[in-house]
């Protein structure tokens, strides 16, 4: 999921594919300017003839090494490495860009988790565990991809002007040991850290509230610089972008309530370290 959870997005990635095909195309167009064949490419920058190949015909994302030294070998003075952030980018499912993008546009995120911590505040560790949990199963080059993906969209917070943050953790996040008491550690140790910085307010929703507006699922709100609101709402497999504005004021609702009903932030990041002591 985008936002919180496991579930990967549509292979089916037409934009993707076609910065790969481009990529692709520089790529042969150098090498055979430089009368090279692919498995002399291959030798030369440490990758096999097949893993040329692949990248030339787009079928293969290639990894900033391989277009680095690609780059130098073929002297493309820059050409080739220069499609490095092009090529990440088309790395990552359609839907994961398509909410950084929004992510990226936001001057406020307000978001609600209910069943795990945020894929904003996520340890690597903790978004391996997740994703290497899905079922039926990933293989382990998509769970890499995956993770990566959601670890590119936590650049939002190094962002200038820096947007302002609000989430509400469900308790339950921080006691549920996924991935083991050592990935549980640093992840609760990573909300304290993001819980410190002033733009960033983290709440915890105790379990044993008996009035909860939540209950419905988790959901995310992104106030865009040009100044219009969209929501963003995840089930099981499906993602869905909400823009009407009568939904809008339900979520608004509904968030001010679950951030008024939670611990405040102070007495969230109080509760945290204490989970952190107990875990």
């Amino acid at each position: 999921m985008g936002g919180d959870g496991m579930e990967p997005y549509g292979a089916d990635d037409e934009e993707s594919a076609a910065v790969l095909r481009t990529v692709g195309r520089v790529v042969k167009s150098c090498r055979e300017r430089k009368g090279l064949k692919q498995a002399e490419l291959g030798a030369a920058i440490g990758y096999s003839e097949e893993q040329v190949s692949s990248v030339e015909r787009g079928r293969r994302a290639p990894s900033p090494t391989f277009l680095e030294k690609a780059d130098e070998v073929l002297e493309a003075g820059g050409l080739i490495a220069g499609l490095r952030k092009d090529t990440e980018e088309a790395r990552y499912p359609k839907k994961v860009r398509d909410l950084a993008k929004l992510e990226a546009d936001a001057v406020e995120l307000c978001a609600y988790a209910n069943s795990v911590v945020h894929g904003l505040l996520q340890t690597p560790e903790y978004a391996r565990a997740l994703y290497g949990m899905r079922r039926p199963p990933f293989a382990e080059e998509e769970v890499e991809r995956l993770v990566a993906a959601r670890l590119a969209r936590q650049e939002i917070f190094d962002r200038q002007p820096a947007p302002v943050f609000s989430f509400v953790q469900e308790e339950v996040t921080l006691r549920r040991p996924l991935g083991g008491r050592m990935v549980m550690r640093k992840q609760l140790e990573r909300l304290l850290e993001v819980g410190q910085r002033r733009n960033v307010e983290i709440q915890v929703m105790p379990t044993d509230r008996e009035d909860h507006a939540g209950l419905d699922g988790s959901l995310q709100l992104l106030r865009l610089q040009r100044g219009e609101t969209v929501a963003h709402n995840e089930v099981q497999l499906t993602s869905r972008l909400i823009s009407h504005s009568k939904e809008i004021q339900v979520f608004e609702v509904r968030y001010g309530i679950i951030r008024a009903q939670a611990l405040t932030p102070c007495e969230s990041l109080t509760f945290i370290e204490k989970v952190l002591g107990e875990t």
